[in-house]
């Protein structure tokens, strides 16, 4: 491990795309986090795993940054945080997760949307965006997407962003205390064609 990995941690990626930036959560982001989430708790609650009592606490925010370095650390996720393009106002967080590598080149995708924003294209711009990264610089192969078959919002996004319903997913997640049935969602590298302004790719040390 190098000296700068030792003390700072390896430069992460950071996306810039159509009006957005997106990058890996610092300590900062807390009180915005925090105030988005809380803000949203009745619109997020039920398309969300239950909510622990400590889920919006310093502590808790704390947990979820080591986890997010240590899996981009280990190139197993990304878990980005979405802002506008001046990384001033938070819109939600979209997530790169569960890489597979070997015969599989797959990740999953995850994302949420703080209510104020909603509706506005902010998520498909930042799936957008995510593309280039993930078949380009991660070399994978397959994005794969599950969605509740009552969360309109989420297919509409999903159809939109070119992701084709594979299958159903019996009791496949436990969303707000509940087994839940999912739809399977995926995108493929050949479904892909590369824009002529692709979003830019730039690394930024952890801190």
């Amino acid at each position: 491990m190098r000296l700068f990995d030792l003390f700072q941690g390896p430069p992460l990626p950071l996306l810039r795309g159509d009006g957005l930036l997106l990058r890996l959560p610092r300590a900062r982001d807390y009180e915005a986090w925090r105030s988005l989430r809380q803000a949203s708790r009745q619109f997020l609650v039920p398309w969300e795993p239950t909510w622990t009592d400590d889920e919006l606490s310093r502590q808790a925010f704390g947990l979820r940054l080591l986890r997010y370095r240590r899996d981009a650390r280990e190139r197993a996720g990304y878990s980005f945080f979405v802002f506008d393009a001046n990384g001033t106002t938070l819109y939600g967080g979209v997530t790169v997760g569960l890489v597979r590598r070997g015969v599989a080149q797959s990740c999953t995708l995850g994302y949420w949307m703080g209510e104020a924003h909603a509706g506005r294209g902010h998520m498909y711009r930042a799936i957008e965006a995510l593309k280039p990264f993930v078949f380009d610089v991660e070399g994978l192969h397959r994005i794969e997407a599950a969605c509740l078959p009552k969360n309109q919002r989420s297919i509409r996004l999903l159809e939109k962003s070119g992701f084709r319903q594979e299958g159903y997913l019996q009791k496949y997640l436990k969303i707000a205390g509940c087994w839940e049935d999912h739809y399977l969602y995926s995108f493929l590298a050949e479904d892909w064609m590369r824009p002529a302004a692709a979003s830019r790719l730039e690394f930024a040390a952890a801190r």
